[in-house]
């Protein structure tokens, strides 16, 4: 029962996923920008312990929950955690109403033809059964494209459809993610390209199977609204992508049928030195900002 509910929350798009998944590479930078230096930390453990009380702070704010927020993307340590004494995504589901999803990428690879591939990631299968066993119901992984280029962005498609199918076998959502870099001159061209590619991967994919995407706000408003309709994807949500949260909420507000699924964007104006009411206010602003956005059109 709870795995409908979760989808129909899900298909229904009626509010945003969080990303909380920052790992290693850019949880110094995430908690910088929430008021925490380097300095502040000894080792990588202790990092990881701050930023799990920031994600635990955001998580069990009054202004987090499943009314407005209806998922969230987590990062696999903070999946293995718990909050309050109850694991991660069972607190997300049960407590606050909030549709449970795993970062399972390793990050990227360098650049060759214009894009940035998914790293390997040996270890998937085990990571998705235990994913599974946590409760968790679908996952994110992200590759870039920095060029116009069609036989990189074939390439980064590919990559994620194949993989995507092996998440599908276990059961969960995969959210594919080929984002746009947002400051490529070639950018509106870049979308057209990827929009045909993951028209013919969705268009094959088994008529039992539905999979998310999460895209840069492209340059033309609603350039994805067919994927937005395609009869394969459960939801479309987008990335800020290094855009402000202003102008991110703006571009999607352009965007029928496309909702949010910010990380920098969503903490912006977070400190831990703001006191609970200073905290809870700034995020139920943004909240209610982006949830806005998400909804409209």
């Amino acid at each position: 029962m709870s795995k409908e509910k979760q989808t129909d929350q899900i298909r229904a798009a009626q509010g945003f996923i969080a990303a909380l998944d920052q790992s290693g590479g850019s949880t110094p930078k995430a908690l910088k920008l929430y008021g925490i230096e380097e300095d502040a930390y000894g080792s990588e453990s202790e990092m990881f312990d701050l930023i799990h009380e920031m994600r635990s702070r955001i998580i069990k704010s009054p202004a987090f929950s499943g009314d407005k927020i209806i998922g969230a993307i987590l990062f696999e340590m903070t999946m293995d955690r718990e909050i309050d004494g109850i694991p991660t995504a069972t607190y997300l589901w049960e407590e606050r109403g909030v549709v449970p999803f795993l970062k399972v990428d390793k990050g990227l690879a360098d650049e060759v033809d214009g894009v940035r591939l998914m790293k390997p990631m040996p270890d998937l299968d085990k990571l998705l059964e235990k994913a599974v066993s946590k409760g968790i119901f679908g996952t994110k992984m992200r590759s870039v494209i920095d060029a116009a280029s069609p036989s990189g962005i074939a390439a980064v498609v590919d990559q994620q459809f194949e993989i995507g199918e092996k998440i599908l076998s276990h059961g969960l959502t995969p959210i594919i993610e080929p984002e746009v870099t947002i400051t490529i001159a070639d950018k509106a061209e870049a979308e057209n390209i990827l929009l045909a590619e993951l028209q013919k991967h969705l268009d094959a994919l088994p008529g039992d199977k539905q999979v998310m995407l999460k895209l840069t706000l492209p340059e033309v408003a609603n350039l994805y609204k067919p994927l937005v309709d395609h009869p394969r994807v459960m939801c479309v949500v987008a990335l800020s992508g290094g855009y402000s949260r202003t102008e991110a909420n703006d571009r999607l507000s352009k965007n029928t049928g496309m909702i949010a699924s910010f990380s920098r964007a969503l903490t912006e104006g977070l400190s831990a030195q703001q006191t609970a009411d200073e905290f809870d206010g700034t995020l139920g602003a943004t909240v209610e900002a982006v949830y806005t956005a998400s909804i409209a059109g």
